[in-house]
């Protein structure tokens, strides 16, 4: 016998107002000035860069998403690099699966 009352014309009139004005609200938000996105690099830094390797060296732990993130590349060309560092002997591969490869810095 319950149920949800009905709404009055006074009623439903004050709620299409209150929609009309909250869209409204919305698409000011929406038109203000567009974000800005990063442009994301395709090139790898070079592995044989001292400065570069020192950066690495004073992370603790080297993910391609870490490296992606701080070089502003793809995880794609992320993984390449760290795979180039891990041939020249600057880091070493910790644990990894086909997925996700986990790194440290090399002793030296």
């Amino acid at each position: 016998m319950g149920g949800k009352k009905k709404v009055g014309l006074k009623q439903m009139e004050k709620q299409q107002v209150k929609e009309d004005d909250s869209k409204e609200a919305k698409k000011k938000e929406k038109a203000g000035p567009p974000k800005e996105r990063k442009t994301v690099g395709i090139m790898s830094p070079d592995a044989k860069n001292e400065k570069i390797i020192a950066e690495i060296k004073k992370m603790p732990v080297l993910t391609p998403y870490s490296v992606a993130t701080k070089y502003s590349i793809r995880i794609s060309t992320a993984k390449d690099f760290l795979e180039q560092l891990e041939g020249n002997g600057a880091v070493q591969l910790v644990s990894g699966s086909h997925n996700l490869k986990i790194y440290k810095p090399a002793a030296n």
